[in-house]
């Protein structure tokens, strides 16, 4: 079986964290990357290997879990993430829909991990 990068649930995975910080900051912050080259990423163009993983690190996930093909499942991902990738990968949604649904979304489990402790 071939096993391909989904570039998608990055994406969507990347923004999620993002948020509202700016694609410089973010860029800053992983190191070595620039903004450019975070905007095609998030716009499903696939980042060179060395990129890949210094994402991955900022994301605190395995590279594994962009692999489709392989054992590789949802399972990896937490239910926030679930979500947002779900929302992120909407056809019918609009951009700003979209993003305040999100914004529910992590409201939502932030309270929830707090209401936890």
């Amino acid at each position: 079986m071939e096993s391909t990068l989904n570039s998608e649930l990055l994406a969507s995975m990347m923004k999620s964290k993002r948020g509202k910080q700016g694609l410089r900051e973010t860029a800053t912050e992983i190191g070595d990357i620039s903004a450019p080259t975070l905007s095609r990423i998030e716009q499903g163009n696939l980042p060179d290997v060395e990129t890949f993983i210094k994402i991955c690190k900022w994301l605190n996930v395995s590279t594994d879990t962009f692999v489709s093909g392989d054992k590789v499942t949802q399972k990896q991902l937490s239910e926030k993430d679930k979500i947002v990738y779900q929302l992120r990968s909407s056809q019918e949604l609009d951009s700003d829909t979209i993003s305040a649904m999100v914004t529910m979304v992590d409201i939502a489990f932030t309270k929830l991990k707090r209401n936890a402790k």
